[in-house]
């Protein structure tokens, strides 16, 4: 199976959308740039959607799902098992995003690719599995290169997918214990930082729990250092299933022009991937929250990002996404559906 697809070109934004967008915010009752960011998302909105009046009112949550081999070297707080009952909850609707999904009316699917429980057939979930999880990249390589190329293209599919929808904004969600430790590991490869300034307790590890995390996340990555020469490379060494579904997907929907909104920690891991390989990415993509993990913060100065919501939150699935959607819903419909000085028959301000 190849990747090749990955290297293709990303769509462009549409420069006229965005003069219309900018010129309808400057004849909108409010005095300019009282909308704060509201203002400056929209506007991005209707250059990624090519309109003047953008909506998010089409969104699609896709949670791709996978087990970590690293898992056995004692880096999470919860047993491994843990995935595969989550993606119950996933396809029963219990889980944080499920009601964040529901609250939006956003589309929700599941992609397990490939947990080390047998799962059942279940609602709302795709069985893509590749693998009962990545190899312990401790040891060695986290997949080959085929299970990279596959794992990418459950990706590519999900965005597919999502534009046969005609769907309007795209996040992904993430479930695999362990996945902080590859995404650390991802963020100290992209940024050069040391594992110990963006190491942190996942899913809950106390000071000694870190610190064991953070040996063996820098022992992997010496003795994959010489191998890591790409983010091809890096991703197929250190990263999850599911973090490279994340990948295929943000590098797709930058091809179809499909609006990004990336949620947390484990998810702009897999963004800062897709800006190495395609930098141009990031003009596709929002980045919803600021996770309280610690490395965060270093991944969105390297990307030069800004987070919409700081709410302290780390549960990943999405579930930050899913708060700020309604961020972006607001910036739509006041964009939307205010008058213009015009229609409202308000005197503009003086020259």
């Amino acid at each position: 199976m190849t990747i090749d697809w990955i290297f293709q070109p990303l769509a462009a934004l549409n420069a006229n959308a965005k003069e219309q967008g900018l010129e309808r915010q400057g004849q909108l009752t409010k005095p300019p740039g009282s909308l704060g960011l509201l203002e400056t998302m929209v506007v991005r909105l209707c250059a990624m959607q090519g309109v003047d009046k953008p909506n998010v009112d089409h969104a699609q949550v896709v949670v791709f799902a996978g087990d970590h081999g690293i898992a056995a070297e004692g880096v999470s707080a919860f047993p491994q098992v843990v995935t595969g009952e989550m993606v119950k909850n996933f396809s029963r609707g219990g889980a944080a995003i499920c009601a964040l999904a529901r609250q939006n009316n956003a589309q929700f699917e599941v992609v397990n690719l490939g947990t080390v429980v047998d799962l059942p057939n279940m609602n709302y979930v795709r069985d893509s599995t590749i693998m009962p999880g990545t190899s312990n990249f401790a040891q060695q390589p986290a997949m080959t290169l085929d299970q990279l190329s596959q794992a990418m293209t459950v990706g590519k599919a999900a965005a597919d997918r999502a534009a046969a929808n005609q769907v309007t904004l795209f996040i992904g969600g993430e479930m695999g214990i362990a996945n902080t430790s590859s995404a650390t590991a991802l963020a100290a490869w992209a940024t050069g930082q040391s594992v110990a300034r963006l190491v942190g307790p996942g899913t809950g590890l106390d000071l000694q729990g870190v610190s064991h995390k953070a040996q063996v996340i820098e022992s992997a990555l010496a003795k994959h250092a010489t191998a890591m020469i790409s983010p091809i490379e890096a991703l197929r060494h250190v990263g999850g299933l599911e973090i490279a579904a994340l990948v295929g997907a943000y590098i797709r929907l930058g091809q179809l022009g499909i609006a990004i909104l990336v949620d947390g920690f484990i998810t702009t891991s897999a963004a800062i991937v897709a800006a190495k390989i395609h930098p141009q990415i990031l003009d596709w993509m929002f980045f919803a929250h600021a996770s309280a993990e610690p490395g965060h913060q270093t991944m969105m100065t390297s990307l030069g990002a800004k987070a919409m919501l700081d709410l302290d939150m780390r549960l990943g699935e999405g579930s930050g996404a899913g708060v700020a959607l309604s961020i972006l819903k607001s910036a739509c419909v006041t964009h939307n559906e205010m008058a213009t000085f015009a229609e409202a028959s308000v005197s503009e301000k003086s020259a």
